[in-house]
């Protein structure tokens, strides 16, 4: 089932055409979130943050759109797929009205809400191998927009493509300034010491809701010191731990990139007090 402009539809049921501007544009931003215990994970940081992207895509904002009404929806498909109470993992995706040339009469908004279990009640260290390598065939342009969660995800689905065919894990993604920016899925973090550096949103990656977090557990730690500074390729040999973060799967050490194998020490630290946080949100 999917929520659909606040009405409960069957998955089956056809309500989108081809005219709609999330498929032939990919004029479309979206949020991907967690629900633990039926509590919306960092919602308020989820909702401003699609605010924003729906400002930076010019969309016009319903006055209905405020974070009470948005929240509601999100309850209501997860109480019709039997999910209220569990943890969940929800996408609410917006896209400006169907038609061709952008007019005046266009500018309106809907949305869909989708909803679906996760396993893990909180987050956890995968054991399983995660092996990188940088993907060089097409950059990201650093910027603003490139920070957006916009359905224009083709430098992504390229990368996944490479990666599948390369017996590779993941990809790590270069800016056009031939600078790390981020992973297939999730933003990069690179411990060095006591030393963590995550590339700057100006360099082209997603503002992450889980790397915001991250930033400030990273900086109430006495012992570890957080830069917001570019990654160099040359770096990511040198470095003791390289670990990848999104809301859904949390903190994904990366074990090997090139011949360089990884440790996960500070992975696990972090993991620990994320789920402190977790479990404070949850309350």
């Amino acid at each position: 089932m999917v929520n659909f402009n606040g009405t409960i539809l069957e998955h089956e049921e056809k309500f989108l055409n081809q005219e709609n501007r999330g498929l032939r544009y990919g004029d479309a931003v979206f949020e991907t979130i967690r629900v633990n215990a039926g509590k919306v994970l960092f919602w308020e940081e989820h909702y401003l943050r699609l605010m924003a992207g729906m400002r930076i895509m010019r969309m016009d904002i319903p006055m209905e759109f405020t974070m009470e009404f948005l929240e509601d929806q999100i309850r209501k498909i997860l109480e019709v797929t039997g999910l209220t109470g569990t943890t969940a993992r929800v996408r609410l995706t917006v896209f400006r009205k169907s038609g061709g040339r952008y007019t005046p009469e266009n500018r309106g908004v809907e949305y869909v809400i989708e909803a679906a279990p996760v396993a893990e009640a909180f987050y956890q260290i995968r054991e399983a191998l995660c092996e990188v390598e940088l993907f060089k065939d097409h950059y990201m342009a650093p910027g603003l927009l490139s920070s957006v969660k916009t359905n224009n995800r083709a430098l992504n689905v390229l990368a996944g493509i490479f990666a599948s065919e390369n017996d590779y894990h993941n990809c790590l993604l270069l800016n056009t300034d031939k600078k790390v920016v981020e992973a297939i899925n999730g933003n990069l973090f690179l411990v060095k010491g006591n030393v963590i550096k995550t590339p700057p949103v100006a360099d082209g990656c997603i503002n992450g809701i889980l790397r915001k977090k991250l930033i400030e557990i990273i900086g109430k730690t006495e012992d570890l010191e957080f830069r917001e500074e570019s990654i160099s390729p040359f770096e990511l040999q040198k470095a003791d731990e390289l670990f990848i973060t999104n809301v859904i799967s949390g903190i994904i050490p990366v074990s090997k990139y090139r011949k360089k194998n990884f440790e996960s020490e500070v992975c696990r630290r972090l993991l620990g007090r994320l789920n402190a946080v977790v479990r404070l949100t949850e309350q």
